[in-house]
C-alpha cells in the first residue's frame, strides 16, 4: 500500500503510518505542484492513497477518473498534533482499502 503526504501536512506524519510504503511530497520532489499535475502524478507513480489537507480539492479537481483515494485531514488546526487524533480513521479506510471494501475515491476525515 502507497501512500503520499501531501506538502500541506507536516512531514512526520509519515512516522505514523510505519507498516506501509509512504512518501512525502518533498521525498518526491513534487513540492509546488499544482493539483492537477499532482493528481496525475500520484496516478502515475502508482500510489493508492493520497493524504492532504486541502479540504477545496474535490471542488476544484475533476477525481472521477484518479485510480486512488484521497483522504482530507479536517481538523480546526493545521498543526501535527491535531492530525495525529485523525490517523485511527484514516487507518480504518486504508484497512478498509486492503479489504476492497470501499467503492468511494474520496474521504474527509475530522
Amino acid at each position: 500500500m502507497k501512500i503520499l503526504i501531501d506538502e500541506s501536512l507536516d512531514v512526520r506524519l509519515k512516522t505514523h503510518f510505519e507498516n506501509y510504503d509512504v512518501s512525502t511530497a518533498r521525498d518526491m520532489n513534487w513540492l509546488g505542484k499544482k493539483n492537477g499535475e499532482l493528481l496525475k502524478l500520484i496516478g502515475e507513480n502508482n500510489f493508492d492513497v493520497f493524504l492532504t489537507a486541502d479540504k477545496n480539492l474535490r471542488h476544484q479537481q475533476n477525481l472521477s477518473h484518479i485510480n486512488f483515494v484521497v483522504i482530507v485531514l479536517n481538523s480546526i488546526y493545521s498543526e501535527l498534533s491535531f492530525h495525529i487524533l485523525l490517523v485511527p480513521k484514516v487507518l480504518e479506510i486504508i484497512n478498509n482499502l486492503k479489504q476492497n471494501k470501499l467503492s468511494e475515491k474520496f474521504f474527509e476525515v475530522e
